[in-house]
């Protein structure tokens, strides 16, 4: 809070408020000094509120500052969250109300001057629709909507050119080079020209000149024209192939159809589009219409906060769980026969829906046809473009998807295995780096041991020392147990070589065997593994296809609750205005005069009426009030004339005493003189 104020403090010492303001003299600031101080604010931000608060009632002021805070799009924060709350914090002029709408303010100056700039053109007038229906009405309110939009984009272009970096001392300065360059240009043409006249028959020179830079232009144009040509060729050309391969399969498709095949698809297709233009698209424009509607409606609202959500959502709850009641008892009221037809109306909605979705099933697998036959002519254009390619097809294709799906397997595995030795490299690498760290800490450790007790260096010459001693030491005891032990090593090697070479023979015999037959196997196990990973690929493939098909079925399953919720409310929504238009139709057909009264045409007839008479009983008036204007200023004015001639009098009345009492007190000062 204190960091609040003080920065609400800076700002208002700044320009353009100037109030030379401390903390504690901003602290000790009253309430109607907050609220003046709050409207200098936004008089600042919107000239129309630069008012005096002590010019006009309580009620006007928080009226005027909440309009304009609405404009702002301003959200209490969330002591105040309650808008009553609020508004009577406004009007007393409450610090915990005042300080965060002031820091609020002073944060954003400049995108809230803009905001409300951008509010006089842009917030919309409401006209009630029953005075839309007049036509000069009508033309004025789209001659607004026209401006308004033509604004809108004004606007936008007069932004995009603020913020596109060109401004008029740049502009100047490109035309003032471009002016020195022409001028260069110029006195280049004229030294070019002097020197061409000194050459002989330079007239013809420069025709033919003139005529070489002719030509060349053509030759340009002729090129691109010629490219032109080659391209409209060769689109020509691919329009061509697709036409002919679109006969040779409308030919394959007639060849072995009958008249009767032919016009039964015909009605298929024609029964198709009738649904499609009768029933399912003007339902599905209906309902686009609607939500485009709603979503109309919710976007000209004011921006609602979280506690408007919740209690939005605990109403809409409130209205479902009514609705559900309802549903209830009137399905307990069913008399059999209407739960007959009941179970007939469901069995024709199912039906129904059952049609829509396949129909709509129908127009995307056409749709998805259409694209894939699209795609197939290019594919077919690109192979038969490419020189000796040759288009798979049947077994070769199964061939070779088995063959990259082993090939994209075995890919995976090497990735794998790659992977693990990255992770295994860098595990053992960092732990050699913590070695290494280690090391040298405790060789620093232990330097500075040495250094402390004055043998630096002793370590690693009794290292060195030990190294060599113990290197020694093995060279002896090596030699002399190799010299004993040579003569025996010979001996027992000759002995065991023999019997091995008795006792492996056998072994040798078998083994060559078994290697033959895991050489067999390993090849089996091999071909099984290949066979074993394009079936898994296969069904990891079709796993993956299902999955997806089920998901876009739930979703499809939410979205229909969710448009049958929907379609509920709206029908209970359309049978409350049709009672109510029953009701009303009822109450002015009636011959009853108190149930007319009732009638809500009669009540904004008799409203119209009494504003009618009002307002005849204004005219009156103002005309009355406009007839005896000049005549009241003229006696106001004579009154004021009035008013300053006494006011002259009397000062002129009370000077004159003045010099009376004066010459009184100078005639009795020369009378005591005399007596003296």
């Amino acid at each position: 809070m204190s960091d609040q104020i003080q920065f609400i403090v800076e700002k208002l010492n700044q320009e353009p408020f100037r109030k030379n303001y401390n903390l504690i003299t901003f602290d000790s600031l009253g309430s109607t000094q907050l609220l003046q101080l709050l409207s200098d604010v936004l008089g600042e931000i919107d000239p129309k509120h630069a008012v005096d608060i002590r010019e006009e009632l309580p009620e006007q002021t928080a009226k005027r500052m909440l309009n304009l805070l609405g404009i702002l799009k301003y959200k209490p924060p969330g002591s105040v969250s309650d808008l009553s709350a609020f508004r009577q914090g406004l009007v007393a002029g409450s610090k915990p109300v005042i300080h965060p709408l002031l820091h609020w303010l002073l944060q954003r100056t400049n995108e809230l001057k803009k905001r409300a700039y951008l509010a006089r053109f842009l917030v919309k007038l409401e006209v009630p629709a029953e005075f839309l229906h007049d036509d000069t009405v009508a033309d004025i309110n789209r001659q607004y909507e026209e401006l308004m939009e033509a604004f809108k984009n004004l606007h936008k272009e007069c932004e995009q050119l603020k913020t596109s970096g060109l401004s008029t001392a740049e502009i100047r300065r490109d035309i003032d080079a471009m002016e020195e360059e022409k001028d260069q240009l110029v006195k280049r043409v004229e030294r070019l020209k002097k020197r061409v006249e000194t050459v002989q028959n330079h007239p013809r020179i420069l025709e033919i000149a003139r005529q070489l830079r002719v030509e060349k232009e053509r030759e340009e144009s002729l090129a691109q024209q010629k490219q032109e040509q080659k391209n409209q060729l060769f689109h020509a050309e691919q329009r061509l192939q697709r036409a002919q391969l679109q006969l040779k399969e409308m030919l394959h498709a007639v060849v072995d159809s009958k008249p009767e095949s032919l016009m039964k698809k015909l009605e298929e297709e024609i029964n198709f589009n009738t649904y499609l233009v009768t029933e399912k698209l003007p339902r599905e424009l209906e309902s686009k219409k609607n939500s485009t509607y709603i979503l109309q409606k919710v976007a000209a609202e004011p921006a609602m906060s979280q506690s408007d959500l919740s209690v939005l959502e605990s109403k809409i709850n409130e209205v479902n769980a009514q609705m559900n009641q309802l549903i209830e008892k009137r399905m307990m009221k069913y008399e059999p026969a209407d739960s007959k037809f009941s179970m007939y109306r469901q069995q024709a909605s199912i039906m129904s829906r059952k049609k829509e979705a396949k129909a709509e099933q129908l127009q995307a697998a056409k749709e998805e046809l259409a694209s894939v036959e699209k795609q197939m002519q290019q594919k077919t254009s690109q192979a038969h473009e490419l020189e000796g390619s040759e288009v798979l097809k049947g077994d070769e294709l199964k061939h070779y998807v088995n063959k990259l799906r082993s090939k994209s397997t075995f890919y995976k595995k090497k990735r794998l295995e790659v992977a693990e030795i990255t992770a295994e490299y860098g595990i053992l690498q960092r732990t050699e780096e913590l070695l290494k760290q280690r090391h040298e800490a405790i060789q620093q450790q232990l330097q500075a041991i040495e250094d402390k007790k004055g043998i630096s260096g002793y370590s690693d010459k009794q290292e060195e020392l030990e190294r060599v001693s113990a290197v020694k030491s093995e060279m002896d005891e090596m030699k002399g147990r190799t010299l004993d032990n040579m003569s025996e090593t010979v001996k027992k090697l000759n002995s065991m070589v023999s019997e091995k070479k008795a006792s492996l023979a056998p072994v040798i015999k078998e083994l060559r065997q078994l290697r033959q037959k895991c050489q067999e196997l390993t090849q089996e196990c091999d071909e099984k593994k290949m066979q074993y990973n394009s079936c898994a690929a296969g069904l990891e493939s079709n796993r993956s296809a299902l999955e997806q098909e089920v998901k876009g079925l739930l979703e499809e399953c939410v979205q229909e609750e969710s448009n049958y919720h929907y379609i509920n409310c709206m029908k209970r929504n359309l049978e409350i205005q049709l009672q109510r238009a029953k009701e009303e139709m009822k109450a002015y057909v009636s011959s009853d005069p108190q149930e007319r009264r009732k009638a809500i045409r009669e009540q904004y007839t008799r409203m119209i009426l009494e504003q009618e008479n009002l307002g005849k009983k204004l005219r009156e008036k103002q005309k009355v009030v406009r007839e005896n204007h000049g005549p009241n200023m003229k006696q106001m004015k004579m009154w004021q004339d009035f008013e300053q001639l006494m006011q002259c009098k009397r000062e002129c009345f009370l000077k004159q005493q003045n010099q009376t009492a004066i010459g009184q007190v100078i005639q009795e000062g020369g009378k005591d003189r005399l007596v003296l």
